[in-house]
Protein backbone atom coordinates (compact mmCIF):
# COMPACT_ATOMS: atom_id res chain seq x y z
CA UNK A 1 0.00 0.00 0.00
CA UNK A 2 0.99 3.34 -0.74
CA UNK A 3 2.21 5.73 1.97
CA UNK A 4 2.81 9.59 1.63
CA UNK A 5 4.95 10.28 4.62
CA UNK A 6 5.60 13.73 5.20
CA UNK A 7 7.11 14.13 8.37
CA UNK A 8 10.04 16.03 8.88
CA UNK A 9 11.21 19.47 8.43
CA UNK A 10 12.04 20.28 4.70
CA UNK A 11 16.02 21.86 4.27
CA UNK A 12 14.54 25.18 3.55
CA UNK A 13 11.58 25.36 6.78
CA UNK A 14 8.66 23.89 7.77
CA UNK A 15 9.09 20.45 9.26
CA UNK A 16 7.34 17.55 7.09
CA UNK A 17 8.40 15.38 4.08
CA UNK A 18 7.53 16.80 1.02
CA UNK A 19 4.27 15.35 -0.49
CA UNK A 20 5.76 13.23 -3.31
CA UNK A 21 3.92 9.58 -3.33
CA UNK A 22 5.25 6.30 -4.13
CA UNK A 23 3.74 4.41 -6.66
CA UNK A 24 1.07 1.57 -5.68
CA UNK A 25 2.42 -1.42 -7.45
CA UNK A 26 1.01 -4.22 -5.10
CA UNK A 27 4.93 -4.85 -4.25
CA UNK A 28 4.88 -5.56 -0.19
CA UNK A 29 8.67 -4.28 -0.58
CA UNK A 30 7.94 -0.94 -2.68
CA UNK A 31 7.60 1.32 -0.11
CA UNK A 32 10.79 0.65 1.44
CA UNK A 33 12.65 0.66 -1.54
CA UNK A 34 10.69 3.84 -2.40
CA UNK A 35 11.64 5.31 0.89
CA UNK A 36 15.29 4.20 1.05
CA UNK A 37 15.92 5.33 -2.38
CA UNK A 38 14.52 9.39 -1.40
CA UNK A 39 17.20 9.05 1.70
CA UNK A 40 19.88 7.60 -0.32
CA UNK A 41 19.26 10.99 -2.38
CA UNK A 42 20.90 13.31 -0.13
CA UNK A 43 23.06 13.07 3.21
CA UNK A 44 19.59 14.27 4.64
CA UNK A 45 16.20 15.52 3.71
CA UNK A 46 14.80 16.94 6.71
CA UNK A 47 16.02 19.80 9.11
CA UNK A 48 16.63 18.30 12.33
CA UNK A 49 14.13 20.75 14.33
CA UNK A 50 11.28 18.49 15.63
CA UNK A 51 7.26 19.54 14.65
CA UNK A 52 5.88 22.96 16.38
CA UNK A 53 2.85 20.85 16.97
CA UNK A 54 4.69 17.80 19.02
CA UNK A 55 6.51 21.19 20.75
CA UNK A 56 3.25 22.52 21.51
CA UNK A 57 0.85 20.00 22.04
CA UNK A 58 3.57 17.93 24.34
CA UNK A 59 5.06 20.80 26.29
CA UNK A 60 2.93 20.10 29.49
CA UNK A 61 3.13 16.09 29.61
CA UNK A 62 4.98 14.43 31.88
CA UNK A 63 7.71 11.92 30.61
CA UNK A 64 7.35 8.55 29.94
CA UNK A 65 7.16 6.33 27.63
CA UNK A 66 6.91 7.48 24.07
CA UNK A 67 6.01 5.58 20.04
CA UNK A 68 6.60 7.95 17.10
CA UNK A 69 5.31 6.69 14.26
CA UNK A 70 6.85 7.18 11.10
CA UNK A 71 9.98 8.88 12.57
CA UNK A 72 12.18 9.68 9.54
CA UNK A 73 15.51 10.84 10.51
CA UNK A 74 14.38 11.50 14.23
CA UNK A 75 13.69 14.88 14.88
CA UNK A 76 10.42 14.38 16.93
CA UNK A 77 11.93 11.11 18.55
CA UNK A 78 15.43 12.74 19.99
CA UNK A 79 13.08 15.97 21.16
CA UNK A 80 10.90 13.89 23.20
CA UNK A 81 14.04 11.76 24.41
CA UNK A 82 15.38 15.23 25.06
CA UNK A 83 13.03 15.92 27.88
CA UNK A 84 13.35 12.36 28.90
CA UNK A 85 10.95 10.73 27.34
CA UNK A 86 12.14 6.89 26.20
CA UNK A 87 10.92 6.96 23.08
CA UNK A 88 10.56 4.31 20.31
CA UNK A 89 10.95 5.60 16.79
CA UNK A 90 9.29 3.40 14.19
CA UNK A 91 9.99 4.04 9.73
CA UNK A 92 10.04 1.81 7.23
CA UNK A 93 13.00 2.52 6.31
CA UNK A 94 16.23 1.16 7.17
CA UNK A 95 18.49 4.27 5.86
CA UNK A 96 16.42 6.71 7.68
CA UNK A 97 16.62 4.78 10.94
CA UNK A 98 20.21 4.31 10.37
CA UNK A 99 20.64 8.47 10.23
CA UNK A 100 18.30 8.99 13.25
CA UNK A 101 20.37 6.85 15.40
CA UNK A 102 23.46 8.55 14.12
CA UNK A 103 21.58 11.94 15.18
CA UNK A 104 20.40 10.70 18.59
CA UNK A 105 23.90 9.74 19.41
CA UNK A 106 25.07 13.48 18.30
CA UNK A 107 22.46 14.59 20.74
CA UNK A 108 23.58 12.55 23.34
CA UNK A 109 20.13 10.64 23.66
CA UNK A 110 20.70 7.25 21.86
CA UNK A 111 19.96 5.47 25.12
CA UNK A 112 16.87 6.68 25.56
CA UNK A 113 15.14 5.93 22.07
CA UNK A 114 14.93 2.27 20.58
CA UNK A 115 15.02 2.22 16.27
CA UNK A 116 12.38 -0.33 14.90
CA UNK A 117 11.47 -0.43 10.91
CA UNK A 118 8.31 -1.62 10.59
CA UNK A 119 6.06 -0.95 7.46
CA UNK A 120 2.51 -0.24 9.45
CA UNK A 121 0.51 -1.93 6.41
CA UNK A 122 2.30 -5.01 7.90
CA UNK A 123 3.25 -5.03 11.14
CA UNK A 124 3.22 -2.68 14.10
CA UNK A 125 5.43 -1.87 17.25
CA UNK A 126 4.24 -3.93 20.37
CA UNK A 127 4.32 -2.79 23.74
CA UNK A 128 2.31 0.65 25.32
CA UNK A 129 2.82 3.72 24.88
CA UNK A 130 1.62 6.81 27.62
CA UNK A 131 2.20 9.07 24.19
CA UNK A 132 1.68 7.87 20.85
CA UNK A 133 2.41 10.53 17.97
CA UNK A 134 2.14 10.57 14.61
CA UNK A 135 2.77 13.66 11.65
CA UNK A 136 2.07 13.82 9.10
CA UNK A 137 1.31 9.77 7.90
CA UNK A 138 -1.03 9.71 4.59
CA UNK A 139 -1.59 6.78 3.05
CA UNK A 140 -3.19 6.45 -0.07
CA UNK A 141 -5.51 3.51 0.61
CA UNK A 142 -8.54 5.48 2.56
CA UNK A 143 -8.77 2.07 4.53
CA UNK A 144 -5.49 1.45 5.77
CA UNK A 145 -4.80 5.16 7.53
CA UNK A 146 -7.86 4.44 9.98
CA UNK A 147 -6.83 0.79 10.42
CA UNK A 148 -2.94 2.04 11.21
CA UNK A 149 -4.79 5.22 13.16
CA UNK A 150 -6.81 2.64 15.27
CA UNK A 151 -3.33 0.53 16.38
CA UNK A 152 -2.00 3.99 17.20
CA UNK A 153 -4.78 4.29 19.85
CA UNK A 154 -5.02 0.70 21.12
CA UNK A 155 -1.49 1.33 21.95
CA UNK A 156 -1.79 4.10 24.02
CA UNK A 157 -1.39 3.28 27.93
CA UNK A 158 -4.02 4.22 30.40
CA UNK A 159 -3.65 8.04 31.31
CA UNK A 160 -2.24 8.41 28.23
CA UNK A 161 -2.17 11.07 24.77
CA UNK A 162 -2.95 10.07 21.42
CA UNK A 163 -1.02 12.98 19.10
CA UNK A 164 -2.03 13.05 14.89
CA UNK A 165 -1.28 16.09 13.11
CA UNK A 166 -1.84 15.87 9.41
CA UNK A 167 -2.18 17.99 6.27
CA UNK A 168 -5.58 18.97 5.23
CA UNK A 169 -4.60 18.95 1.39
CA UNK A 170 -1.74 19.34 -0.67
CA UNK A 171 0.82 22.49 -0.79
CA UNK A 172 -0.09 25.23 -3.43
CA UNK A 173 3.46 24.16 -4.99
CA UNK A 174 2.54 20.67 -5.44
CA UNK A 175 1.25 20.04 -8.91
CA UNK A 176 0.97 16.45 -10.62
CA UNK A 177 0.04 14.70 -7.72
CA UNK A 178 -2.57 11.76 -7.60
CA UNK A 179 -6.41 13.52 -7.77
CA UNK A 180 -7.63 10.92 -4.86
CA UNK A 181 -5.36 10.94 -2.28
CA UNK A 182 -7.67 11.44 1.01
CA UNK A 183 -7.05 13.66 3.48
CA UNK A 184 -9.56 13.04 6.27
CA UNK A 185 -11.15 15.87 7.99
CA UNK A 186 -10.35 16.08 12.28
CA UNK A 187 -13.92 14.84 12.66
CA UNK A 188 -13.38 12.21 10.55
CA UNK A 189 -9.95 11.50 11.35
CA UNK A 190 -11.90 11.12 14.90
CA UNK A 191 -15.00 8.91 13.99
CA UNK A 192 -12.70 6.25 12.13
CA UNK A 193 -10.86 6.22 15.56
CA UNK A 194 -14.32 4.71 16.77
CA UNK A 195 -12.95 5.89 20.59
CA UNK A 196 -15.31 4.94 23.83
CA UNK A 197 -16.13 8.14 25.24
CA UNK A 198 -16.54 6.42 28.38
CA UNK A 199 -12.71 5.40 27.96
CA UNK A 200 -11.19 8.66 26.01
CA UNK A 201 -11.44 12.37 26.31
CA UNK A 202 -11.07 13.79 22.77
CA UNK A 203 -8.84 17.14 23.19
CA UNK A 204 -8.71 18.67 19.82
CA UNK A 205 -9.98 17.64 16.83
CA UNK A 206 -9.22 21.23 14.42
CA UNK A 207 -7.65 22.95 11.88
CA UNK A 208 -5.42 25.49 12.33
CA UNK A 209 -3.03 27.52 9.78
CA UNK A 210 0.74 27.46 9.70
CA UNK A 211 3.36 29.06 7.26
CA UNK A 212 5.09 26.80 5.50
CA UNK A 213 9.17 27.04 3.04
CA UNK A 214 8.79 26.34 -0.67
CA UNK A 215 10.97 23.32 0.14
CA UNK A 216 13.21 24.78 -3.21
CA UNK A 217 12.80 28.67 -2.94
CA UNK A 218 12.19 29.58 0.70
CA UNK A 219 9.44 30.97 -0.21
CA UNK A 220 6.68 31.54 2.38
CA UNK A 221 2.92 30.02 1.86
CA UNK A 222 -0.03 30.04 4.17
CA UNK A 223 -0.87 26.23 4.70
CA UNK A 224 -3.86 24.17 6.75
CA UNK A 225 -3.15 21.36 8.59
CA UNK A 226 -5.02 19.83 11.43
CA UNK A 227 -4.37 18.31 14.65
CA UNK A 228 -6.40 15.50 16.69
CA UNK A 229 -5.28 14.91 20.33
CA UNK A 230 -6.98 12.48 22.67
CA UNK A 231 -6.25 11.39 26.04
CA UNK A 232 -6.85 7.96 27.88
CA UNK A 233 -8.61 8.01 30.81
CA UNK A 234 -6.98 6.13 33.61
CA UNK A 235 -7.62 2.87 34.37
Amino acid sequence: MSTHRPHEHAQHGQHEHAPQLPPDSGDPLANERYWDERYSSRDHLWSGEPNAALREETADLAPGSALDLGCGEGADAIHLAGRGWRVTGVDISGIALARAAEHAAAAGVADRVDWQRHDLAESFPAGRFDLVTTHFLHFMDGTLGPKVLRAAASAVAPGGTLLIEAHAGFPKWEHGHPTDVPFPTPEETVASLALDPAEWEVLRAARHKRVQNHPATGEPTTRTDQTVKARRRPG
